[in-house]
């Protein structure tokens, strides 16, 4: 019942911020209000490092004067501080030029009645817990074996909150949500060569995380399975996407079909609606509904409603991901995208991990990649990658200091095979990712 209570509360503010915005003369306005309440433990060496108390909330305004915007926010949620933010949002729109383009979402694509999707598992926020379960993953690690000599900390985090979004349309909608993650970071060491991985869990209940032991034993197994790395010579060979970093490479692609992107004529992908740009059995759908899923959202940032889409089917590209600015600037419908994607499942080819291997035959697996060397607007990527050298499907031995480069027009077709284990601690669930072709860059 406290829930319910803060969230009508929490409500009846932006009413009376939108009410408010009505009076001083605006024609649109639209308000969104958060409350989060949480908990950030860290430990290193089974040692507390920090304990972190969240109790944050912000309300955001946006007024609209016809076509002139003003926006204003604020950490205070008092009735004076609320005020003040709404004049001074009207104040701003005085100033800014006219945009045609702007204003709330179309009142018809609003989610005026929309599904309780189960994101919220509330517990009591518990520091003991939180470092019980911090010192445990870290124990596991270190314990793992005598190679494991350091730790870089283990981490606990719960936040449960709630956010309320409402425009001048008449719409007002709000849900709680829950999040929890542990994670662990050690360092390994061999004849004088040094490695550092990590692990992590992260759910929307408590006690569907895996337990502690589980993530420090994998954080260690990782660790170890890099040490005594090597280069390997520059060449072009077929390149497998572990599934930790394959939702990355999908991630590249939600940019360039994001309206941002299109309507600045800053994609790789302009002009590629309806035309084929990854493999004829590639399908990628979007489920935002799915219960307890980490990306799932009844509405986006907007008020959009979201729906069930299929964004590739059979190759072909259906969507473009449109806010209701980017639609009206690229004279097409807004589709419930502002805030970023929600729950894509990427169709895989059924092939286990070990097919996966078998298929890429001798190349390089890359389990980790550094740097920020993608460019959206042509599309050219090159990136520090580590990882595994696989000859005739076997691993040998681990790589590192190794750059991979291509295009991604070109990646995203060669894509050949996808794993059916998928990642889902994204909103990108995908398996590992097999091109057939990629220029490495080594000795």
């Amino acid at each position: 019942m406290q829930m319910e209570q803060q969230l009508a509360q929490i409500q009846q503010v932006v009413e009376e911020v939108l009410a408010l915005a009505k009076q001083k003369g605006a024609s649109h306005a639209e308000a969104s209000m958060s409350k989060v309440q949480g908990i950030a433990v860290s430990t290193r060496l089974k040692e507390v490092e920090t304990v972190e108390f969240t109790n944050d909330g912000g309300l955001g305004i946006s007024v609209y004067f016809g076509q002139r915007k003003g926006s204003a926010s604020t950490a205070d949620l008092s009735r004076g501080a609320l005020t003040l933010a709404v004049e001074k949002a009207c104040e701003i729109a005085k100033y800014t030029s006219e945009d045609p383009f702007s204003g709330p979402a179309d009142a018809d694509l609003l989610a005026y009645g929309f599904p309780d999707l189960d994101l919220y598992h509330p517990i009591e926020l518990d520091t003991q817990l939180g470092i019980k379960q911090a010192i445990a993953a870290e124990t596991a690690a270190l314990n793992f074996d005598p190679r494991i000599t350091n730790s870089d900390g283990a981490s606990y985090n719960a936040n449960i909150g709630m956010k309320v979004y409402g425009n001048s349309h008449g719409f007002i909608g709000g849900y709680p949500s829950s999040r929890y993650s542990l994670s662990c970071v050690v360092i390994g060491e061999q004849n004088g060569d040094m490695q550092r991985d990590y692990s992590y869990t992260v759910n929307r209940q408590a006690d569907l995380l895996l337990a502690p032991e589980q993530v420090g034993k994998e954080a260690a197994e990782f660790t170890l399975s890099h040490l005594n790395a090597r280069k390997v010579k520059t060449a072009k060979v077929p390149v497998l996407f572990h599934r930790d970093v394959a939702s990355g490479l999908l991630g590249h692609f939600v940019s360039a079909i994001s309206g941002g992107s299109l309507y600045r004529n800053s994609s790789f992908l302009l002009d590629s609606l309806g035309t084929q740009v990854l493999p004829d059995w590639f399908e990628i759908l979007e489920r935002p509904h799915l219960k307890s899923a980490l990306a799932s959202s009844p509405f986006d940032n907007e008020g959009v409603r979201t729906q069930d889409m299929t964004i590739v089917e059979s190759g072909v590209l259906n969507h473009y991901l449109l806010t209701s600015y980017s639609a009206r600037k690229m004279k097409m419908q807004n589709n419930g995208h502002a805030g970023g994607i929600h729950n894509w499942l990427v169709k895989h080819t059924g092939h286990s991990d070990e097919a996966l291997l078998r298929e890429l035959g001798t190349g390089l697996l890359v389990t980790e990649l550094m740097g920020q060397g993608v460019n959206i607007v042509t599309g050219d990527y090159s990136r520090g990658a580590a990882g595994f050298w696989v000859e005739n499907g076997v691993i040998q031995y681990p790589v590192h200091e190794v750059t991979i480069a291509g295009n991604l027009k070109d990646m995203l077709k060669n894509i050949v095979a996808i794993g059916a284990v998928p990642e889902t601690r994204s909103s990108i669930q995908v398996g590992s990712i097999l091109l057939s072709e990629m220029q490495l860059a080594g000795d």
